[in-house]
């Protein structure tokens, strides 16, 4: 059954979802109906099973992670209407997951089942990505699985790889067969080396969809980032030009996600830049959260403060709607979905 986005549907949606986790022994916390009809919203980034801890020897989890039903009252608090779900790779000891440390998307991220099984009970106001290991010899085939199943996304990739490797190239010409984006953590020293030369495949690839996120991806909106991988959330003025600027800008191919505490911090550190940075990319932002807040709304929660950021430096209401919704509606088809 496709669910709208009302109060009376969002009091039905609350009621069957109860239902379906009552079934298997979970709880869902009680939410109130909104007393107007939100406009809607779409998260490109969410996890689940995020924000826990696991033994990167063992694998068993060591510190609690939110819950399904927690991410969903998440996701329903801050007014998303539509969240698309983000599968990590299998657990896997290698240079690529730095020896474990990278299982899970460096949380207890689930797997591709997971996020499909809540997709499949709420279509349309749950969609999914696929995922594996870049470097596993089976990443491409069973990330194919996936979009064969109904994944609109490649993502998350974090893994230690270069960006123009050819694990990574297999990926990109996977994403333009089957048309959809990748999105790809960026964060020097750590994940997909080598953004200063990521410009050669944006150009090999004109075809295919880049998603671009996290701290050096979003450090680089100023021209004078010095990408020390110790200063990953830097503050202060932004001089425009950085390369991420410049991508965005010069390649067609290439978006941005406002996810997570370095979307944000990029926002907040210079609101006079904000307002001109999003007037000149409006076309080519899209909202995600990354969040692993189990509320939805306060200081606590990053995807509501972009949210928030997001209405307040947009010069009009066409470019807040843009970033927030229509954007991602666009990129990911949505019209006959939603």
């Amino acid at each position: 059954m496709k669910l709208r986005m009302s109060a009376h549907s969002l009091s039905r949606r609350h009621f069957l979802f109860t239902s379906a986790l009552a079934a298997v022994g979970s709880t869902f916390p009680s939410i109130a109906a909104p007393a107007n009809k939100p406009e809607p919203i779409i998260d490109i980034h969410q996890h689940t099973n995020y924000g826990g801890q696991r033994d990167p020897k063992t694998w068993q989890q060591i510190k609690p992670a939110r819950s399904d039903d927690q991410m969903i009252t998440h996701q329903l608090n801050m007014g998303v209407t539509t969240t698309i779900l983000l599968p990590s790779g299998k657990p896997v000891y290698r240079e690529s997951t730095h020896q474990g440390r990278s299982n899970g998307l460096e949380s207890t991220c689930t797997s591709n089942e997971a996020c499909m099984a809540i997709a499949k009970m709420y279509p349309g106001e749950f969609l999914f990505g696929a995922n594996e290991v870049t470097d596993l010899e089976e990443a491409p085939v069973t990330i194919e699985k996936y979009l064969k199943l109904g994944a609109v996304i490649i993502a998350e990739q974090k893994f230690g790889v270069d960006c123009d490797s050819a694990p990574m190239q297999k990926l990109y010409k996977l994403a333009e067969a089957y048309n959809v984006p990748i999105l790809m953590h960026w964060q020097v020293g750590s994940y997909n080396y080598g953004f200063e030369r990521f410009y050669k495949m944006l150009e090999k690839y004109p075809k295919t969809t880049f998603i671009g996120h996290a701290q050096t991806f979003w450090a680089n909106i100023d021209k004078n980032c010095d990408n020390d991988p110790h200063r990953l959330y830097p503050s202060g003025k932004v001089t425009p030009g950085g390369i991420t600027d410049r991508y965005l800008s010069d390649y067609s191919n290439m978006f941005g996600d406002l996810s997570a505490g370095s979307g944000n911090n990029a926002l907040r550190r210079d609101p006079e830049h904000t307002r001109a940075f999003l007037e000149r990319h409006q076309d080519k932002l899209v909202y995600g959260s990354d969040c692993t807040d189990t509320i939805g709304r306060g200081a606590g929660c990053s995807g509501a403060s972009t949210i928030s950021v997001v209405r307040k430096l947009s010069n009009n209401k066409a470019i807040e709607r843009k970033l927030l919704y229509e954007n991602a509606k666009k990129m990911f088809r949505l019209a006959s979905r939603l």
